[in-house]
């Protein structure tokens, strides 16, 4: 009963917030760095797109099919121009080859539906069947991305490592902000974090935390939830563009870490209900998004690029389709998308990165 009176709650807020704006209208403003769009072979990354779908291809024809919400890789994997070509390298499928620890730092309000439903929890598991350890770094829902950052230095610093053991850090949504931010202010984490990837995250921010008007952003950080208390600092200024391309222009991302990045988009027919009004208010901008992020905005500069998702923002990472009561089905009924197979191609890739960078 609570989540769906929070759901019907979200979707009464962005469309009184959508029908207050101008399509395309986003508030002018001069507080940014300058920034340029230009194709990705210009900026400092690693094209990993033919290799990330050799792996999951593979995933996907040795196991994958007796997996939930099976579909051929063409559905799966946006497949833009100039994809590198595939290596022709074996994929291994075997046990994990490294002490890898996966942790996943969901995004904003997560906190609010975490009684309900966890960012990747049946991936998680699955991937524990290959030896990989995995983990849930529990942040605020409602809090800046500078107190989650310490939220995550203190998780990290707090756990049991077994000998030569290393830790992926996920993150999705504004979990990626949570991160990176962590990264840079706590040196002391850094010898322990082997690689960090972003998943429809909020790297470049989104323009939504513009476009919702000021009276909306008070009622998301101030309402009362019981699942998920009033945070420290702001969740949504922490989501701006001009907040997250500034914290970029300023911060270099340590080398001894490797970056990987994974974006998503669909067509409005394959958005959930609940999320089309976010998708048609970032349609005015872009309609290459997930309802949340514009397919650009997710890329750490100087990553490796695993590719392009067809599934909506919640599609991507969140398990909605497994664990909400049939009725909710109207609201999130684009959202079964094999998860497992994706998180397990994630990994795979990283392990095979990070063993030949040794």
């Amino acid at each position: 009963m609570f989540f769906r009176a929070y759901l019907l709650g979200l979707i009464s807020v962005l469309a009184m917030s959508c029908q207050s704006c101008v399509c395309g209208s986003l508030p002018f403003s001069v507080d940014t760095p300058p920034l340029l769009l230009a194709p990705a072979v210009y900026a400092d990354f690693q094209d990993g797109r033919g290799r990330f779908r050799e792996i999951y291809c593979a995933v996907r024809a040795d196991h994958g099919a007796a997996l939930p919400y099976d579909r051929p890789c063409e559905n799966v994997i946006w497949r833009l121009n100039h994809e590198p070509a595939p290596t022709g390298r074996s994929v291994w499928l075997g046990p994990a080859r490294m002490k890898l620890r996966i942790l996943v730092a969901s995004g904003i309000y997560s906190e609010c539906v975490n009684h309900i439903s966890n960012v990747y929890s049946y991936a998680l598991t699955h991937l524990e069947k290959y030896g990989y350890r995995t983990g849930d770094l529990r942040v605020s829902g409602r809090s800046s991305s500078a107190h989650n950052a310490l939220q995550i230095r203190n998780a990290l610093l707090g756990m049991d490592y077994l000998p030569g053991e290393k830790v992926v850090l996920v993150g999705y949504s504004k979990g990626i902000a949570d991160i990176l931010e962590a990264i840079v202010s706590y040196p002391e984490i850094r010898q322990k974090v082997a690689a960090v990837v972003s998943v429809a995250g909020t790297v470049g921010g989104t323009p939504l935390a513009e476009i919702i008007g000021e009276p909306y952003q008070e009622l998301l950080r101030t309402i009362p939830v019981h699942y998920c208390p009033v945070g420290i600092g702001d969740p949504i200024d922490s989501l701006k563009r001009a907040t997250r391309q500034q914290w970029l222009s300023q911060n270099v991302l340590p080398a001894s870490v490797k970056y990987f990045s994974l974006a998503a988009f669909a067509e409005r027919a394959d958005i959930s209900a609940i999320l089309q009004p976010t998708h048609d208010r970032l349609s005015c901008i872009d309609p290459r998004n997930d309802s949340q992020v514009i397919f650009y905005d997710a890329i750490i500069p100087g990553s490796t690029l695993l590719g392009y998702i067809k599934a909506d923002h919640w599609a991507v990472a969140m398990p909605f389709s497994q664990d909400l009561p049939l009725p909710l089905s109207g609201l999130v009924d684009k959202n079964e998308f094999p998860r497992e197979v994706l998180l397990e191609a994630i990994i795979r890739f990283v392990e095979e990165m990070l063993i030949v960078s040794d």
